[in-house]
């Protein structure tokens, strides 16, 4: 629609940024293709800027979009990258100036086959096919090694060369297949798969040398990455160059930077193990000949002790202490024999003083009845009873008569009166 305006009658800054806005609002989204010089991704900002230009017309524009949308892409998109994206025009009137508000970004060319290959990648990460505990260890020193490669390649004679240079003894069983075009994968998976069914071979290499993005694709096939995952014998990837990473490299067992590389990584070195063995026979020996050392002065050590060196003089001490000890038992066992005989020759005589042997020999005697019994009462004894007298030196037999007769008065007061008691005592201690 047009406006009456003229030099009298002219319209505001502000009205004309309006009405602008205004057009600008009614157009649709559309798609835009363009090449990103400048990206800002602020940490933490929930929105990303972007600028586009058209190289074939050297004109620039701003575009926005959400975290969100440029995270799906950022993977494969970096400045410099061709992409299309899907846009809505908008107007921002302060400043006057016009941006796109894009809501999908697509790579285009190198950029849409890079997010292809991300998305596969993530899916097949996602299944734990790159995981690193499926890695397998490779073989110190392997005896067989298959090689799929390309026919009569740089990558063969690398990988060739390289190895039998290093183990003059290795070999190999190689396949040569396609590594580029539409034949390269099923070639490539069929070879890994003859190599893995062969028990000789120890280890596998595949092999290609460098190329394009586009050249490296099949490296890249989810026809191969789970060929190799379900490989049982372990899988080394050298494709390409070190900034080379198809998907092959996540899911081999070992990565090699290049060709030459995977040689060196799979094959040891002849020289460098014999001088590894050198060096661990003169560690072995400097080990063996030190504890020697160490051992022989210890045993010096111990022989200069006086227990080795004199090992009699602690017999001699020892004897010497029981011979002292044999004295000194001896002397105490001549003591305590001789206090005995001491104490026994007293006490026999105290008991001879004191029998009542000792005391009829002094004229005393004891009167006993015909049944044994002593005779300890007048009374005891009838007129003209025979008793037995028993004296120091002997026994006879007496009467009572109707002379005087002792009674027990007469004998309590006397002192030399042998009494009953120690008849009986004495006749126990005799056998009587």
């Amino acid at each position: 629609m047009a406006l009456n305006t003229s030099a009298d009658a002219p319209l505001p800054v502000g009205e004309v940024s309006r009405l602008i806005g205004g057009w600008i609002d009614r157009l649709g989204a559309v798609w835009v293709e363009g090449q990103i010089t400048q990206l800002s991704r602020r940490p933490g900002a929930g929105v990303v800027f972007l600028t586009l230009r058209d190289p074939s017309y050297d004109i620039s524009i701003s575009v926005t979009c959400y975290r969100a949308v440029f995270d799906a892409v950022a993977d494969v998109v970096s400045e410099g990258a061709r992409v299309v994206v899907l846009a809505k025009p908008e107007w921002y009137a302060p400043r006057g100036q016009l941006s796109l508000r894009a809501t999908e970004i697509k790579p285009v060319g190198v950029g849409e086959l890079l997010a292809r290959i991300e998305q596969l990648k993530k899916s097949l990460a996602g299944e734990g096919l790159f995981a690193a505990e499926r890695k397998k260890r490779l073989p110190f020193l392997p005896q067989l090694i298959g090689l799929v490669t390309g026919r009569a390649s740089a990558a063969e004679r690398d990988v060739l060369e390289n190895a039998q240079r290093r183990w003059p003894a290795v070999r190999f069983e190689v396949r040569n297949v396609a590594v580029q075009g539409v034949h390269a994968v099923p070639q490539v998976v069929q070879a890994v798969k003859e190599l893995d069914e062969l028990d000789a071979v120890d280890v596998i290499i595949v092999a290609r040398g460098g190329g394009s993005v586009e050249d490296l694709l099949p490296f890249s096939d989810e026809q191969l990455i789970r060929a190799v995952s379900a490989c049982r014998t372990p899988v080394v990837s050298a494709i390409g160059h070190e900034p080379d990473s198809p998907l092959l490299d996540l899911v081999a067992d070992l990565r090699a930077s290049t060709p030459t590389d995977a040689a060196k990584r799979v094959v040891p070195d002849v020289g460098e193990e014999l001088d590894r063995v050198r060096l661990m026979r003169e560690r072995a020996l400097r080990a063996v000949g030190t504890k020697l050392d160490r051992e022989e002065r210890g045993l010096a050590d111990a022989l200069s002790r006086p227990s080795m060196a004199h090992p009699h003089r602690m017999v001699e001490e020892r004897e010497q202490q029981i011979d002292a000890a044999l004295d000194r038992s001896r002397r105490t066992l001549g003591h305590l024999l001789d206090r005995a005989d001491s104490e026994l020759t007293h006490t026999l005589a105290r008991v001879v003083a004191l029998s009542p042997a000792a005391t009829m020999r002094r004229g005393y005697a004891v009167l006993q009845r015909g049944d044994g019994s002593v005779v300890r009462d007048q009374a005891e004894v009838a007129q003209g009873e025979a008793l037995r007298a028993r004296v120091a030196e002997g026994e006879f037999t007496v009467t009572r008569t109707d002379g005087d007769v002792l009674t027990s008065d007469d004998v309590q007061a006397s002192d030399d009166v042998l009494t009953s008691d120690d008849v009986q005592a004495s006749e126990e201690e005799n056998g009587a």
